[in-house]
């Protein structure tokens, strides 16, 4: 942001999430096969200097650039590897063991990151057509994502935070193909260059990427792009200040800086362009060294969130998460369609956009229940597991690991203040109207807190930091009871008021002051109803009507950030919405979730809720 809206930024401050996205270009190996690296500031006019070593010589290999960690991708020594290794592009030094490739041999600058997942070329293996993925947060080898539709020798990598594109191939193909970040499969055609070549740098900003140089088989000064959220040809950008082959790129938010195997013989300059005004490339400065077939990348391009996107960090003076004001929700778990899943979702709530991949769940559930605390998201029960509790922490992406048991009781439904957790009927193996606790920073198994005012399953819930509300429910028919609880006194529940209606599986969230309960069944209407409802949660009284969920919605999941209310994943679709929570109003469009899913309903928490407000 060149010009800092006061509030937008107090907000980024507050929440401790005021990241910039990186600046760092980095540029290492060489043909002949070396083990140095240079690096510079893409946004500065200076000449790289050293920045360290490889662990071993490397040519014709790539870079996958995350904000704190820069991840070479395989190539040659000169005889093909698989290895990977690491440093963080902040500060210079020597790079690091990561893990293997699936395959070993060149990878020319083919890979990608979202600054969660890496993806590129697995190497010659297999005719160079497979893609592998690795986890950037977690140093192992990397895994098997999907298939290209063709060899990618000499290929190039780019895209966004949702797209991994490649572009090109030797010894001369002019195709584009396209495949998601977040799920496992083949890629797809895009488009085509404007002519069959290899050896080609892309840059891409969050919306376009663009394709500089390569051999058509001479060395071409092309520049050309492609919208990336869309399908279609390249379009005419400019050109190179000279011809360039074996190109590679550092970019960020707004510029790329291009090398290559300049026109008539190699030298050690640099071209720059701005990503989104059309034009010709200009002198920007020189590499430390002369480079060929050398891996180029940075810490700041498309595929990086920017600013405002990133997750919120753990406050440095306490430890903990500055609550209230920005945070991330996850969604785990659903059908999609027929069969559980373990797939965890990540949205940033402050900022409209698709969910990106978090991990996964220790197993395959639907109608699980989850609470959380300002660092923690708990999960329990769910069909066909009964008893089990995971837990993830929000500052880690990765898999949910075991937390401890629960009674033997399934899809209730889970509600939480900064440091307790506690569950409310379902089903064990009758309706029930048991309520737990756990602790939620300390894992073990939960323990009795009291009786709801009558069994029922499918329940809403919601929560202040000192009280917690139970809405509606199926006990076998359909129920408008609404329940509520002192969340630090273990006891039974009391009559609270009632819905607006008798329903079965609205979705319940809200701030520290408003409970908002959303969709759900009624006897009328079982294909869902849009219907949203507040009550304010420090008095008693019946619901009131709020507005309308953007379609009919049951299965569905529900969070928020004391701001904002997210309800997402309805009948087996992906749609989020999103509404205020202070105003009264219908819900509007805020993204999608990476698949299709029932029921991930009980399964959604944040680092921010009403809760967790003091």
């Amino acid at each position: 942001m060149a010009i800092w809206n006061i509030k937008e930024r107090n907000d980024l401050v507050r929440g401790n999430a005021a990241i910039t996205s990186g600046d760092r270009g980095l540029w290492g190996g060489n043909n002949p096969a070396v083990n140095s690296v240079d690096h510079l500031n893409v946004t500065i006019a200076s000449n790289a200097t050293d920045f360290g070593d490889l662990t071993e010589a490397n040519r014709k290999s790539a870079a996958a650039g995350a904000l704190t960690r820069f991840i070479r991708w395989g190539g040659e020594t000169p005889s093909a590897v698989n290895t990977c290794d690491f440093a963080n592009p902040f500060n210079a030094g020597n790079f690091a063991d990561f893990g293997d490739l699936t395959a070993t041999g060149q990878t020319t600058n083919t890979a990608h990151t979202n600054n969660v997942f890496a993806v590129g070329a697995s190497g010659q293996g297999s005719a160079n057509v497979n893609i592998n993925r690795m986890i950037v947060a977690t140093q192992g080898n990397a895994a098997q994502f999907g298939d290209a539709t063709r060899n990618l020798t000499w290929s190039s990598g780019g895209g966004n935070r949702t797209r991994f594109l490649t572009a090109g191939i030797y010894p001369g193909a002019n195709s584009i193909d396209i495949k998601s970040m977040a799920t496992e499969g083949d890629s797809i055609d895009f488009g085509d260059l404007s002519s069959s070549k290899w050896g080609i740098g892309t840059a891409s900003d969050k919306t376009r990427a663009v394709f500089c140089g390569g051999s058509d088989p001479g060395h071409s000064d092309d520049i050309e792009f492609v919208t990336i959220a869309t399908t279609g040809n390249v379009t005419d950008f400019g050109n190179l200040t000279a011809g360039s082959a074996d190109a590679s790129v550092a970019s960020n938010s707004n510029r790329a800086i291009i090398q290559g195997q300049q026109t008539p013989s190699n030298i050690n300059q640099l071209d720059v362009i701005t990503i989104q005004a059309a034009g010709n490339a200009a002198d920007f400065a020189d590499l430390a060294v002369t480079r060929h077939q050398c891996f180029g990348g940075s810490n700041g391009d498309g595929g990086l969130p920017q600013e405002g996107n990133f997750g919120q960090r753990l406050s440095v003076v306490y430890g903990t998460f500055m609550p209230g004001s920005v945070g991330r929700a996850l969604f785990a778990g659903g059908s999609s369609p027929g069969s559980e899943q373990t797939t965890i979702d990540l949205i940033h709530i402050p900022t409209n956009g698709d969910a990106s991949d978090f991990g996964d769940l220790p197993v395959s559930e639907e109608k699980q229940s989850a609470t959380s605390s300002l660092t923690r998201c708990i999960f329990q029960g769910g069909n066909p597991a009964t008893a089990t509790m995971s837990y993830v922490n929000f500052a880690h992406h990765g898999n949910a690991a075991d937390f401890g048991d629960a009674a033997a009781q399934k899809h209730a439904n889970g509600l939480s203040n900064t440091t307790r957790g506690v569950w409310a009927g379902g089903v064990n193996p009758a309706v029930s109207n048991v309520m737990e606790y756990i602790t939620m920073a300390s894992i073990g198994n939960s323990t009795d807190f009291g009786d709801l005012t009558d069994a029922r399953n499918a329940i809403a819930s919601t929560a202040s930091s000192t009280r917690g509300v139970m809405a509606g429910g199926i006990s076998p028919g359909y129920v408008n009871v609404i329940d509520y609880i002192t969340i630090a006194s273990a006891g039974n529940a009391t009559d609270f008021g009632d819905m607006t209606d008798s329903i079965k599986a609205a979705v319940g969230t809200g701030s520290d002051t408003r409970g908002i309960f959303a969709g759900g069944y009624t006897s009328g209407a079982p294909g869902g109803i849009n219907v949203i409802q507040y009550i304010t949660i420090a008095s008693t009284g019946d619901g009131q009507d709020f507005g309308d969920l953007t379609a009919a919605e049951y299965g569905h999941g529900a969070s928020s950030n004391n701001t904002k209310g997210i309800v997402c994943g309805s009948n087996g679709n992906k749609n989020i919405d999103v509404f205020t929570i202070a105003s009264t109003s219908n819900a509007t469009d805020f993204g999608d979730l990476t698949a299709n899913r029932y029921y991930p309903a009980r399964g959604s928490c944040s680092d921010s809720h009403g809760g967790l407000q003091s």
